[in-house]
């Protein structure tokens, strides 16, 4: 396994030098790679006008990334062998100590999946009342709270980080607010030190739902270790995943227990329970595959750094559109490729989205339209945007785009040619 624990460039080096790019492809040269043989000369072209699609299979934001086939299925037998399916299996202790060591914090207690482990988190925090977060992440992190009669309180974003804006929260605490749920977006992290200066001045519990940002770091430390606690995805569609999982890490050895106890119906031995629980227990397949996926994950990011550098360098080029960077004195898992389309370019981002549809490639609306405006807190809340401008504006200018280990070369000069075409007088 090849951690990257430093955070220089030339520290990256287990994944591998940056990659050598092709110089930006124009309007009106071949695209031609896995799936694809194209030319983009004029709007016609474009599949949304009646040309065939650039490319025969569908390109998705999340496909997953899948380690050692050979390896899996040894871990496999493994299991049959056993017979230990789940129940605290060997194979799921080892995957906690192996990404605890990772993150450098004490305790992981892995579980079924990320939105599980929100709610156990959640709960063995004894947060009640209202709780303070984005509107501009997964609806999860509302339902969570909302699930066990907390009233998630949304707060508006740093347009230019798309995480939590910490003078947004500070207006939003009252005497109900128990604590704060900060969301590492995009791998991007939230305003640690600020979040933990507002809860430790407030008595507020601070906690973090860190589903994009395994393997990142903040200052140098890996993101884990901060607040009471911080929650991990390992969902399909995560860059690294375990089928479908999640973890909660944390350095409170109280809270640990708690989480472990909970997870299991609260069991504490065959026939004593101590503690109201439910069961949000790991398989051991799951850490199977979490396990196999651990050993490639060099790889993984390595195909996503490739990706994004891919994106960047043909769509920064264009004007009106950006992609949102990186922090290369930070470690990143590149996860995900979000450009921001401005308001004054002669089509819509939602247009933009159809063309790139049309062509098998599926970008998405991320985070739209925000918590806030779906149910059930549009009914509850009708007027909590008069106080997230902020989220607004993002959510009406973010396209995420495909990416990951399989993506073809091309990719990167399809989207480029097709955002030409439309974006062109």
């Amino acid at each position: 396994m090849q951690h990257f624990e430093s955070r220089s460039d030339s520290d990256l080096a287990p994944f591998g030098p940056p990659p050598a790019f092709l110089e930006p492809l124009p309007v009106g040269r071949p695209s031609i790679a896995r799936g694809i043989t194209k030319y983009f000369e004029s709007r016609s072209d474009l599949a949304l006008f009646g040309a065939q699609p650039a490319f025969t299979e569908p390109l998705h934001v999340g496909r997953p990334n899948i380690g050692s086939r050979k390896a899996f299925l040894s871990h496999m037998n493994e299991i049959f062998s056993r017979r230990w399916l789940s129940n605290n299996g060997p194979l799921v202790q080892e995957f906690e100590r192996q990404i605890a060591d990772f993150l450098g914090v004490k305790h992981c207690v892995a579980m079924c999946n990320g939105t599980v482990a929100l709610e156990i988190a959640i709960r063995a925090l004894e947060l009640k009342g209202e709780v303070i977060m984005p509107s501009f992440t997964f609806i999860a992190t509302a339902h969570a709270l909302q699930w066990q009669e907390i009233t998630p309180v949304f707060a508006d974003i740093d347009p230019s980080t798309h995480t939590l804006d910490p003078e947004a929260v500070l207006r939003m605490i009252t005497p109900r607010t128990t604590g704060i749920i900060g969301v590492h977006l995009w791998g991007h992290s939230a305003p640690v030190d600020e979040l933990q200066t507002i809860a430790d001045e407030y008595g507020l519990k601070l906690m973090f739902d860190a589903a994009h940002a395994f393997g990142c770091s903040y200052k140098g430390q890996m993101i884990g270790g901060f607040g009471e606690c911080e929650v991990f995805s390992f969902h399909a569609t995560k860059f690294f995943n375990t089928f479908e999982g999640g973890a909660v890490a944390t350095n409170n050895d109280d809270l640990a227990r708690k989480m472990r106890l909970m997870k299991n119906f609260g069991f504490s031995g065959y026939d004593n329970v101590i503690y109201p629980g439910m069961n949000g227990k790991m398989t051991e397949v799951a850490a199977a595959m979490g396990l196999v996926n651990f050993d490639a994950i060099g790889e993984f990011v390595q195909a996503n750094r490739r990706n994004h550098e891919q994106y960047s360098m043909r769509l920064n080029e264009i004007e009106g559109v950006s992609v949102l960077p990186y922090d290369d004195r930070e470690q990143n898992n590149y996860q995900y490729v979000v450009i921001e389309v401005s308001d004054d370019l002669p089509v819509s981002r939602d247009e933009i989205l159809s063309a790139l549809q049309a062509e098998n490639v599926l970008a998405r609306r991320y985070f739209w339209p925000g918590c806030h405006n779906m149910q059930p807190y549009k009914a509850f809340y009708p007027n909590a945007g008069l106080m997230l401008p902020n989220t607004k504006a993002v959510a009406d200018r973010v396209i995420v785009l495909p990416t990951g280990a399989t993506l073809p070369d091309s990719a990167a000069d399809v989207v480029a040619s097709v955002i030409r075409l439309l974006t062109s007088a």
